[in-house]
């Protein structure tokens, strides 16, 4: 039997007695259930985000505001978290169970957090994140 032969038979035998391991499956089971417990709680926030008048009027305003500044203002949608970008700046909108999160960061750097009312003024919130220094 080659070397590679061997290796192979030896990396085949241990991934084999991970996959039987009980502690294991348990701890991963348990991961999964919290995982999904999360989703759901998210859930209602994450439409709310991606439906409401509040997201549609951000995304004009940001548009309306950076274009008065001459500055390109991109939007990503990533799974459920909305994400924009204005040069060096950065706000990500996360739905939680809680609410919807706003995250704050300056060239690479997380420069704050707060929770968004998704019932204030979006015209508000893209001037105050826009022309913050």
């Amino acid at each position: 039997m080659s070397f590679l032969d061997s290796l192979e038979n030896n990396l085949k035998a241990l991934e084999s007695r991970e996959e039987k391991d009980p502690e294991k499956l348990k701890r991963e089971q348990e991961q999964r259930e919290a995982d999904r417990a999360a989703a759901l709680l998210r859930a209602p926030n994450a439409e709310a985000l991606k439906k409401s008048p509040f997201t549609s009027e951000l995304l004009t305003q940001c548009r309306v505001i950076g274009h008065g500044q001459r500055v390109l203002v991109q939007f990503t949608w990533l799974g459920e978290t909305l994400r924009l970008d204005a040069k060096t700046k950065r706000l990500e909108l996360r739905p939680t169970a809680s609410g919807i999160e706003a995250h704050y960061s300056l060239d690479g750097e997380r420069t704050g957090t707060e929770l968004v009312d998704l019932s204030a003024s979006a015209e508000e919130f893209a001037r105050r994140w826009l022309t913050q220094e």
